[in-house]
């Protein structure tokens, strides 16, 4: 398989670009995507079979129940990096191994749906804060030890592209089994 045939498999609506600013209309299309993702991700796992849960998009990739799981850990931590970002300085957040953490027995061994209701309940409660705030606040940041400085800005983008990312992948698992 070429390098540019498992890009388009790693990253089939594209590589996250990060900007430099955002508009209201850029912040109000990320907040839009980051509201219908549970929505999204549950049409994308409906009616799945465990044998499909453990299908992976390209070899060496994550299962449909990895990405599942990897979305409610990864957009939860987005909710408290968003959190300490609105109410500390500058915050140094701590990383975390996604990939360890996608070998977890939690993983293997608890419903995806579980992981479901917990997206829905996490994106309810960040997308309530996201609304609730003015836009000069967007501009608040937090340190990522292997990513810098990160506006709100940037938080808000990233994910909302993050869920459009992985729910492509169910979304393309799905159509192959």
């Amino acid at each position: 398989m070429s390098a540019d045939t498992i890009d388009t498999l790693r990253f089939p609506i594209g590589k996250f670009v990060r900007r430099d600013s955002y508009t209201d209309a850029d912040r109000a299309k990320s907040l839009a995507q980051m509201t219908a993702l549970p929505s999204a991700l549950a049409a994308a796992i409906s009616g799945l079979s465990d044998e499909q849960f453990g299908a992976k998009y390209h070899e060496g990739s994550w299962t449909v129940r990895q990405i599942v799981h990897h979305l409610a850990d990864s957009h939860a931590h987005a909710l408290i990096r968003l959190k300490l970002a609105l109410t500390e300085d500058e915050p140094t957040i701590k990383p975390y191994d996604q990939d360890a953490w996608a070998m977890l027995a939690d993983v293997s061994d608890v419903s995806p749906l579980v992981s479901l209701a917990m997206l829905v309940a996490t994106h309810e409660r960040m997308t309530a804060v996201l609304r609730s705030m003015k836009a000069e606040e967007y501009s608040r940041a937090f340190m990522h030890p292997e990513n810098g400085r990160m506006t709100i800005d940037n938080l808000v983008a990233m994910y909302a592209w993050h869920g459009d990312h992985h729910v492509a992948h169910v979304t393309g698992i799905g159509k192959k089994h």
